[in-house]
């Protein structure tokens, strides 16, 4: 069944797709105001909301939180103590940057995610992140929600702008079960895969060019996973797991052990311009096995 994109946001990448556009932001003198959603439908009568933001180019700025709607996650940062990153929460991330490694970008189009090859990382990870995980009750809560109950989805409007020397591996959205991932957009040189727990299992694009926008969205339900990239269905997994989540940002594959120059200025990028969790029929309450 084709799905049509009801209003689309200003500049995204949709491939094949029939577009009506909507203003949905007023100018007041210099403010800007309004929020920016992208609404999908099977039928052209009903509309269901798949991606928002809260600000749209040229405006201001001063937080990630007046760009994306983050009202449902936390940041995992690589900086901090080791195997101890710092994690920020609602109700301070909604005010809350961190240059460079977290902040706006593109005159106020997008939320940039940079995680570098000696960055902190957690107990459970060689690797650094700069990433955002689902939450519910307005960031008070882990979401955790199960592959065979109710519907979920995951659409991130992004672009991976930088991989790391020696070893250019970037993850730019994944969904994890309560103890490991299940299935990511990794960035590997030139070559974009779909994954099915750590192996490569779908190429999706082989000569990435960095920078270039596109859009990464996860299906998850009755049982499966389905990847879809620029609106086209790439892969189809049988998987059955819960304590499940989202994550979005950068989750850059190399550290100083198989990365040169190991500091600060070699690093994976990912720059977010619309970003949108939907759970149907079930939410993405906390059962209580959800890992961080």
């Amino acid at each position: 069944m084709r799905r049509v994109l009801h209003a689309l946001l200003a500049g995204a990448v949709a491939v094949g797709v029939p577009v009506a556009v909507h203003p949905v932001a007023r100018h007041q003198g210099d403010e800007r105001k309004g929020a920016f959603d992208g609404r999908l439908s099977d039928d052209g009568a009903s509309w269901t909301t798949d991606l928002n933001r809260k600000a749209g180019g040229g405006g201001s700025c001063a937080y990630p939180a007046d760009v994306l709607d983050l009202t449902d996650w936390y940041i995992g940062l690589p900086v901090g103590d080791e195997e101890s990153p710092t994690n920020v929460y609602q109700p301070d991330l909604a005010t809350y940057a961190n240059d460079p490694w977290f902040t706006t970008a593109d005159d106020c189009e997008a939320v940039r995610f940079r995680a570098p090859v000696d960055g902190v990382t957690t107990s459970g990870s060689e690797y650094p992140r700069s990433e955002l995980r689902e939450m519910t009750d307005s960031g008070k809560t882990k979401a955790s929600w199960s592959s065979t109950s109710g519907t979920h989805t995951m659409v991130v409007d992004q672009a991976v702008t930088d991989v790391p020397e020696k070893t250019p591996g970037v993850v730019a959205g994944q969904i994890h079960d309560a103890s490991d991932d299940v299935s990511v957009f990794r960035l590997e040189g030139r070559k974009l895969y779909v994954t099915d727990g750590d192996e490569k299992h779908k190429l999706v694009v082989d000569d990435y060019e960095p920078g270039t926008r596109f859009r990464a969205k996860f299906v998850v339900g009755d049982g499966k996973v389905k990847a879809y990239y620029n609106g086209e269905l790439q892969t189809t997994l049988s998987r059955k797991f819960s304590g499940a989540y989202f994550k979005a940002g950068a989750y850059t594959q190399a550290n100083c052990g198989n990365s040169d120059p190991c500091d600060g200025d070699n690093y994976g990028q990912v720059k977010i311009y619309g970003l949108g969790v939907t759970h149907s029929d079930g939410d993405g309450g906390d059962d209580g096995s959800g890992a961080g």
